[in-house]
């Protein structure tokens, strides 16, 4: 008995093929093997269009059946992770009007802080958990202003996870909470569609999908598709949701005070906060998580770190001695105390930071001395100055309510440095734990609880791989005085 989870990204879409009694994947594979395009006919713009998604999904669902003995046809259940934020219209035959409008477009920033304005911050925020800034209900109004013929002929907006169900069911146009939430189309006081929103941007309530449980038998494959795509017919696709709170599911971050965490070239930290809350300066994204519902609240606060991995990376090519791998460049910057003996490095390099009020500080180095600052200072600094970002988002989430209590991540990138680990958990407080799992794999689990097949998340992830876990050092306190000294330094 398999499950099939798809991970509708940016660059490629990636399926998974998983066991569901052993959580054992059988088959990977993504299409493209480069990056695909991004249209950009004006700078800041930015679409892809879904027909390419859907090309896409039917080439890796080609190698995954080709990898797996050349057959689909134990396929159970079906999970769908997606880019968050892409708008995409629809005619009544399900026909994209248009390239959609992807979560990196800029366009729209205008038209959500107009709104902000005009609804009333504090209502805003109260009611949306966030500005409208830049999410897809802005989008959708810069279409109406623009495109107005275009706009007439819209059946219903999506999301790119949302459009790939369709396809998939021959039809079904549906959305969750979850996906609402992150468009700004959802009002978390009143548990519906926000009035205000659609009032004020002057949209029809009937542009809106019907409205599924995330854990659902949403819809099921239409015998077109499956005669297509080789997956049994009736299949149920019982999970969607976005690429952050998939990415949160993945690793079994459903509960209060779970983070979930990664350190790409840029960083991520999810977390699961238990009531309804925001925070006043903005300074952090709340959406509906995967498991909210009216009668259980599950938000998930994002916070985007811009300068992580990049400063590493940047630090391995300028800094580090030459040809020296990461894991050499760690055990070198391993080689002098915590502290970096006062240096301090602010590494935000890499463009503005919600988190610090949209306030671009970019990256600098503090407190250098000549005399006793070398190559591994530098380098111990920048990872240290990592971690302490991250930190200084968890408190702004502590602020608002939530009790951190332990940080789960892939055992990939940032992640794979001990130094990196030890500063983080010693200045959270928090446990860390280290998992192999990636976001197409978690959809398949996904659409695994949703079908029935699991009774919950628990179930569901008891076979997911446990690689380390890092608790907190018995003495902090050298930690925590370095991060004092940084967020000093930091000027916030």
């Amino acid at each position: 008995m398999y499950l099939l989870g798809y991970d509708i990204g940016t660059s490629s879409v990636k399926a998974s093929l998983v066991d569901a009694q052993s959580g054992q994947t059988i088959a990977s594979a993504q299409y493209p093997d480069a990056e695909a395009p991004i249209i950009a006919n004006q700078p800041g713009w930015a679409e892809q269009e879904p027909e390419m998604w859907w090309d896409e999904l039917k080439q890796a669902t080609a190698r995954v059946a080709t990898k797996a003995g050349g057959s689909l046809a134990d396929v159970k259940a079906i999970g769908i992770s997606y880019q968050m934020h892409g708008l995409v219209c629809v005619d009544k035959e399900g026909t994209p009007l248009r390239p959609s409008i992807i979560w990196c477009d800029g366009r729209a920033v205008p038209y959500g802080n107009k709104a902000f304005e005009a609804i009333g911050g504090e209502k805003c925020l109260q009611h949306l958990l966030n500005s409208p800034g830049n999410f897809t209900a802005a989008k959708l109004a810069w279409v109406k202003e623009n495109e107005p013929e275009l706009f007439a002929k819209i059946d219903k907006i999506m999301l790119p996870g949302d459009y790939i169900a369709m396809k998939l069911s021959g039809g079904d146009k549906k959305t969750t909470i979850s996906g609402l939430s992150e468009g700004m189309f959802w009002d978390f006081q009143n548990n519906e569609v926000s009035k205000d929103v659609m009032n004020y941007f002057g949209f029809s309530d009937d542009i809106i999908a019907e409205i599924v449980p995330t854990f659902s038998v949403q819809s099921t494959v239409c015998q077109a598709i499956a005669d297509e795509l080789g997956i049994p017919a009736g299949t149920p696709i019982s999970y969607r949701g976005g690429d952050q709170p998939n990415n949160a599911l993945s690793l079994n971050v459903m509960k209060p005070g779970e983070i979930a965490a990664t350190g790409g070239t840029s960083g991520v930290v999810y977390g699961v906060l238990g009531e309804v809350n925001y925070d006043k300066l903005s300074r952090v994204n709340t959406f509906a998580h995967v498991n909210h519902a009216a009668d259980q609240t599950r938000l998930g606060v994002l916070l985007c770190i811009n300068g992580t991995g990049i400063l590493n990376a940047w630090m391995k090519r300028t800094v580090a001695p030459e040809g020296i791998s990461y894991g050499e460049m760690n055990d070198l910057a391993e080689s002098v105390p915590v502290g970096a003996e006062g240096l301090s490095i602010i590494p935000f390099g890499n463009g503005a930071e919600r988190v610090l009020q949209n306030e671009n500080p970019g990256a600098s180095v503090h407190g250098i001395n000549f005399n006793i600052h070398n190559k591994a200072h530098m380098l111990r600094a920048a990872q240290e100055g990592i971690a302490f970002s991250f930190a200084y988002g968890m408190d702004i989430m502590a602020k608002m309510g939530m009790e951190i209590k332990t940080i789960k991540a892939g055992h990939a990138n940032l992640f794979l440095s001990p130094l990196f680990r030890r500063t983080l958990a010693a200045v959270t407080g928090a446990t860390i734990e280290l998992y192999e799992t990636d976001g197409s794999v978690g959809a398949a689990y996904g659409a695994g609880i949703g079908a029935g097949i699991y009774k919950d998340s628990d179930e569901a992830f008891k076979t997911l791989k446990h690689i380390a876990t890092i608790q907190p050092e018995a003495d902090c306190e050298p930690y925590k005085a370095a991060y004092k000294l940084w967020v000093e330094r930091l000027g916030k």
